[in-house]
């Protein structure tokens, strides 16, 4: 999934990073209200984790502009503020989900996840797909009872297709899907991880549509 994280402490920010990147995901970040706005505009999130506490001024303050423009992107607050009132103005705000500092990355991948899942209308962690049992939250796969290892690059992949079933996917969208602002695109990644997809899933999972992209029917 691709997500923005928008934090402005270095270390906290690195290490957040760091995590989700293990764990298959393209993450933007930004440290201001400004590097926050600039980068919404131009690309597409699964999920936003935002601070409130930022040099140039308050999250609330892209959140409820971001809201006001009509853009329903997930959005999830994490701050040191742990007041039941700085709660309340978040969720009314537009949040859809509050985390305290110092939280569990394990904790914040999970929530991360579960809301991307609701904003792409697929709440459901167990799929059955052309074949396949799916745990999209434990990005996990089976065929027959046997699970297929995938990498964390094939399943960011592979997920990003799940989300968008019945529709397809262009190159250029999976592209943004697995790779942030600071990554290397190789021109032919996204037919790379499509072959390699399709050699452990097996065949008729994945459609070409000639000139189009790919989908999952």
């Amino acid at each position: 999934m691709r997500l923005l994280l928008v934090e402005d402490t270095p270390d906290l920010a690195r290490a957040v990073q760091e995590f989700l990147r293990g764990e298959g995901h393209a993450v933007d970040h930004a440290a201001t209200l400004d590097e926050a706005g600039a980068a919404m505009a131009v690309a597409e999130y699964a999920c936003v984790i935002l601070d409130l506490g930022l040099p140039d001024g308050s999250g609330l303050t892209l959140l409820r502009n971001r809201r006001g423009a009509g853009d329903r992107t997930p959005v999830l607050i994490a701050t040191a503020r742990d007041q039941i009132s700085d709660r309340i103005a978040g969720l009314d705000a537009g949040a859809d989900d509050y985390v305290v500092k110092p939280f569990d990355l394990r904790e914040l991948s999970a929530r991360i996840r579960a809301h991307a899942r609701r904003g792409q209308g697929a709440p459901a962690n167990r799929l059955a797909v052309a074949g396949l049992e799916v745990d999209r939250a434990g990005a996990k796969v089976w065929r027959a009872g046997e699970e297929l290892r995938l990498t964390a690059r094939e399943w960011s992949l592979f997920e990003a297709l799940l989300g968008a079933r019945g529709r397809i996917l262009s190159k250029p969208a999976l592209e943004e899907a697995l790779y942030a602002f600071d990554d290397t695109i190789e021109g032919n990644a996204v037919e790379v991880y499509v072959s390699r997809l399709r050699q452990k899933l097996g065949p008729g999972v994945i459609e070409t549509r000639r000139g189009l992209g790919y989908m999952i029917a």
